[in-house]
């Protein structure tokens, strides 16, 4: 088919879907980006999920959103502004117009712009346009509603169908617009609908509509190329940061020849990967749905008990509910992976908003000396890479490790080259030698790295108890000794400290040898890379470390902060790092750089910021 008379030529591109959160706003933006990556680009994307499950029709509160980024380069987040935003009515319209760059395209359904949907988004005029300022914007008001009913009108279908159809009309014009194949989606349709042929021609003739009306108005509208990406070859998919958790925790109980045990309860943003582990029984997992926070840690820890890799899921509220049972893995000294899927806070707060909210509680929120490992992974692929990892350590240590992630890395999706498990280390359960059974204690350790043995409940002539009060130092009897309790928490606290000789030294990105340090943690390295990444290129030397590892840290942490005269450390909160940095090594002087507001930084505030502390 001919295309527009003008193409413009783009590194790069930012598109947002937007509608009400009955509009099929997702599954738009999914397809969207899984052609894009078929295509070859390189893709990164951000679902925006309204807080309620059903907000009220036609208001900013029920907007649903998902915006992908793609380009022939590597992209490293979902884009700070849009290129083009799809606004199915005026509350989407209304809440995402700020999104969008100035002079970028916006695409209007016209139709769902009457009177009424205009007053629930809050408009003043019957001119939204006017109202906020977009009179440079390329707008194309596209009788979209409109289209899909003529389209459909003789197909059989009912109203309701009908008007669930008018996304893929959308999509077809958003396809055009970049120059994309229908294909994918055309094959999607068939699988997802094949109980329903007459569900499946309607999507298929709306997308073809969609993708036509953009032939016809190509006089009038530009359109985009974006040339495919040089990637490694290999096979990928494009995955979401929850399944690649739940496909590490599977891939560490392979290498660790152990059976995967998950005791969880459902909890946003954290339920799809209790959903994706349920589904692999054909893999041997193992998942107890329990009836509260509470008895998922509980039922996980007596699975460790018995000699299975444990894990328990949750998100910040529910991390507060564990924290006891936490308690209980770290005295025992059981292995136990706690995933925290961040959100914001407190209490309920934000559970569909993403945040680095929880570092702290992480950190300390257990009663006592209860030291535990903390890890956060960093993009929605390398969620595997921490998943496994947690779980190597938590194995090998006899320790209960949590990961954080957050809602911005669960939901998000980058495409994942699948790797070969030959690649990744074998896991090793620390057992007892059968030449050492007969003088075998429970909590006789190793002497180097302090970590007792793991012998599973049952084990015949390796019988004994554990439980939750202070224990002999070798017996593992109820001891209420004043030196043993001593002895039992330096022990517990050193064999932490030690897992820092099993971790990668931190490095520095960038600019190592500028006067200043951008630090992050967790879920922000895409825009902190991207801001250190674009303020080199226009000249300004700036070095980032970014970490991972939290408890311990890596071991020359210290040695990197004492090099720079200024350091800022950017997070996702009220600065729970940067006083985590400051409780390790008060003799740095540390900038700060936070946002609460449950979105991730833009890469244009991470800049500005660099910029007047280096002017300062």
């Amino acid at each position: 088919m001919g295309r527009s008379s003008k193409v413009i030529e783009r590194d790069e591109v930012v598109v947002r879907f937007s509608g009400d959160s009955g509009d099929g706003m997702q599954l738009t933006g999914t397809l969207f980006s899984n052609t894009s990556a078929v295509f070859g680009n390189d893709i990164s994307t951000f679902p925006d999920y309204p807080a309620e499950i059903r907000a009220p029709q036609g208001t900013i509160g029920g907007v649903s959103g998902f915006q992908v980024h793609f380009g022939h380069t590597e992209v490293y987040t979902p884009g700070d502004y849009a290129d083009v935003l799809v606004a199915m009515n005026p509350a989407a319209l209304r809440a995402n117009s700020k999104w969008v760059k100035p002079g970028g395209t916006i695409i209007m359904d016209v139709d769902s712009f009457d009177d009424r949907n205009l007053e629930k988004a809050g408009y003043q005029t019957d001119d939204p346009i006017t109202e906020d300022k977009l009179g440079d914007y390329n707008i194309i008001k596209a009788p979209i509603t409109e289209l899909t009913k003529i389209s459909l009108k003789d197909m059989g279908l009912d109203k309701k169908s009908i008007l669930r159809s008018k996304n893929m009309y959308a999509l077809g014009l958003v396809y055009w617009l970049f120059d994309r194949p229908l294909e994918h989606t055309k094959e999607f349709i068939k699988k997802k609908f094949a109980k329903n042929p007459i569900v499946v021609e309607a999507n298929l003739k709306v997308l073809k509509e969609g993708y036509d009306y953009g032939v016809i108005i190509q006089a009038v509208t530009p359109s985009f190329h974006i040339n495919p990406a040089s990637i490694k070859k290999g096979k990928y998919r494009n995955l979401n940061g929850n399944v690649a958790v739940a496909w590490g925790l599977i891939a560490a109980a392979q290498k660790a020849s152990l059976e995967l045990f998950l005791g969880s309860y459902p909890i946003t943003p954290a339920t799809e990967i209790l959903q994706e582990l349920s589904a692999r029984k054909d893999l041997g997992v193992k998942v107890f749905q329990a009836e509260d926070e509470i008895a998922g840690i509980c039922t996980a820890i007596g699975a460790s008990f018995a000699g299975d890799l444990a894990v328990t899921t949750t998100s910040g509220p529910g991390l507060a509910l564990k924290g006891e049972a936490i308690g209980l893995a770290i005295i025992a000294e059981l292995p136990l992976v706690i995933v925290n899927v961040q959100r914001g806070g407190p209490s309920t707060g934000l559970p569909t908003k993403t945040e680095q909210s929880d570092l702290m509680q992480a950190l300390y929120g257990r009663n006592g000396e209860s030291p535990c490992v903390v890890i956060a992974a960093s993009s929605p692929i390398n969620c595997f890479e921490y998943a496994f990892y947690a779980a190597k350590i938590a194995v090998e240590h006899m320790t209960p490790v949590i990961l954080l992630t957050d809602g911005f890395l669960a939901n998000g999706t980058q495409p994942w080259k699948i790797p070969d498990l030959k690649d990744y280390p074998t896991i090793k359960p620390k057992r007892v030698a059968e030449d050492k059974k007969d003088t075998w204690m429970p909590y006789h350790r190793d002497p180097e790295s302090l970590v007792r043995s793991w012998v599973p409940i049952g084990t015949p002539d390796l019988m004994h108890r554990i439980g939750g009060l202070e224990k002999d130092e070798n017996t593992g009897g109820v001891s209420y000794d004043a030196m043993s309790h001593q002895k039992m928490v330096d022990y517990r606290q050193n064999k932490i400290k030690k897992i820092e000789d099993h971790i990668i030294e931190q490095d520095v990105l960038g600019t190592p040898e500028s006067d200043l340090l951008v630090v992050g943690w967790g879920g922000t390295f895409g825009h902190l890379f991207t801001a250190v990444e674009e303020l080199e290129e226009e000249g300004v030397g700036v070095a980032l470390a970014h970490f991972n590892y939290i408890n311990p840290l890596p071991r020359n942490t210290y040695d990197i902060l004492k090099r720079y005269k200024k350091i800022v450390v950017c997070e996702l909160n009220l600065g729970q790092f940067v006083n985590y940095l400051r409780m390790n090594f008060p003799d740095i002087d540390y900038k700060q750089f936070n946002k609460v507001q449950g979105l991730p930084f833009t890469v244009v505030e991470i800049k500005d910021h660099v910029k007047k502390l280096l002017e300062e």
